[in-house]
């Protein structure tokens, strides 16, 4: 150590840089900067999506910056919009179960929003029904995804068969 600094005003010199740096990376763990912090977690990625806001009490905080987001995923699609690339995507999603996935949270979402409103309607016909869609639904939706897949089983075997 006595090679590097051959003066005691240096090595102090070295050492208020040093807990300067110390503090700048506490302030980025400790997310006083929010968006400065997750700029430095993700390398970046996330500044375009976000953006700060000052609220009446001039207080900062962070929010979800929602145009930008739809045009990136606006343009993103643009890209892959040719007829060969959308028919490629729909293969892909058929085949990893994508539709399928996407198609079950629809269904969910929809009666469960369903259910949801009706459950808080007056009437009590209409809470009745919120809470046989709660309850119901779910046998409801098992047993029409059974009916379809044997649909589809038993037209696959049909084609399979013309081919033959």
């Amino acid at each position: 150590m006595a090679a590097k600094y051959k003066n005691l005003s240096a090595l102090q010199t070295k050492k208020i840089l040093l807990k300067q740096e110390i503090e700048s990376l506490e302030d980025l763990l400790t997310f006083k900067d929010k968006k400065e912090s997750l700029s430095a977690i993700t390398n970046g990625f996330t500044d375009q999506f976000l953006k700060e806001t000052v609220n009446k009490e001039g207080k900062k905080s962070l929010a979800l910056d929602t145009q930008n987001l739809m045009k990136k995923i606006a343009s993103e699609i643009k890209e892959k919009s040719s007829k060969n690339n959308l028919l490629n995507l729909a293969n892909d999603g058929v085949q990893s179960g994508l539709l399928g996935t996407a198609a079950q949270v629809g269904t969910v979402a929809l009666v469960s929003n369903f259910a949801k409103k009706n459950m808080m309607n007056k009437n009590w016909k209409r809470r009745i029904l919120g809470l046989a869609l709660v309850y119901l639904a779910p046998y409801a939706l098992r047993y029409i995804r059974k009916k379809l897949d044997e649909y589809q089983r038993n037209k696959t075997t049909a084609s399979m068969e013309k081919l033959i």
